[in-house]
């Protein structure tokens, strides 16, 4: 049996675009997400969330422990039944079983099977009903360093959709795209919250993996360049911690070394770690 991790974890993953979108936001038309009051961009926690389990549906595909719960066209409740088939049980619509040891056999069965609801968690509350997860590891949104200018670029198209456009010249189009912005993005992972889903040592070693080479294999013409360019992780030797998060992401700075030239590739930041103000009990690893 897998063990699980028993230190808390917090991490910060710098990231990088180039002549792309980096998460379309739909209500301002699919622009990139922005801070309306400061101008610097974003990226959901739901984005980078979706990057990661589209990596480890590739790197583990057909392997039962790293199913991926949420997926382009499934449908939950079906998801749902797995875990009630397994064990023969009749699902009652939205209630879990009334026998205390089944319910959490159900649940229990989703953690071990779904990568992503040991990962992150999930609500699984449906008509076929798993009960409810929350996962040890969370993210935040990420905030660019900069400002953020987004371009609206138009673009033709020489092909036509239907007969009667024919003696058009051409089609019209639009994309949107940053050309450059460097992010960055801080998570946090719960010992004791990995306890109750089974997050392990190699789950937690997939999630590295995976936010060092997630965008190697997201590639599209929308998306431009992407890049993740650093990870730092702070290693507790407790499962509830020796510092407060904030005093470790205080650690790391960013500096730009241009002077006000607008920023156009990671060469022109400096990231440094503030050796002096790492707590002790706390370890700081550069895994990128």
């Amino acid at each position: 049996m897998a063990t699980t991790i028993k230190n808390r974890y917090e991490f910060v993953l710098f990231f990088d675009v180039e002549n792309g979108n980096p998460n379309g936001d739909p209500d301002a038309d699919n622009m990139p997400r922005i801070d309306p009051e400061t101008s610097f961009g974003l990226v959901s926690d739901v984005c980078i969330k979706r990057k990661i389990r589209n990596y480890v549906a590739l790197l583990k595909e057909n392997e039962d422990d790293y199913q991926i719960y949420v997926q382009e066209k499934a449908v939950l409740n079906n998801q749902h039944k797995k875990a009630y088939e397994h064990f023969k049980i009749k699902p009652e619509s939205k209630k879990l079983p009334k026998d205390t040891a089944q319910a959490e056999a159900i649940t229990q069965f989703m953690c071990k099977n779904f990568y992503d609801i040991r990962t992150f968690g999930a609500v699984m509350t449906t008509e076929v009903n798993c009960g409810q997860v929350r996962g040890p590891v969370q993210l935040g949104f990420s905030r660019s360093l900069d400002p953020i200018v987004p371009q609206e670029i138009t673009i033709t198209r020489m092909a036509v959709t239907n007969e009667r456009d024919l003696e058009k010249e051409r089609t019209m189009g639009r994309k949107h795209i940053v050309n450059y912005a460097l992010y960055r993005a801080e998570g946090f992972i719960s010992a004791p919250l990995a306890d109750k889903t089974g997050f392990s040592e190699e789950d937690l070693e997939l999630l590295w993996d995976a936010l060092i080479n997630m965008f190697d294999h997201d590639r599209s013409a929308a998306r431009g360049k992407m890049s993740s360019r650093k990870l730092y992780v702070f290693k507790h030797d407790s499962k509830l911690g020796n510092a407060p998060a904030s005093i470790l992401f205080d650690a790391i700075t960013v500096k730009k070394i241009n002077g006000n030239k607008p920023v156009r590739n990671f060469s022109d930041y400096e990231i440094s770690v503030t050796g002096n103000e790492i707590p002790q009990g706390v370890e700081v690893l550069e895994l990128l």
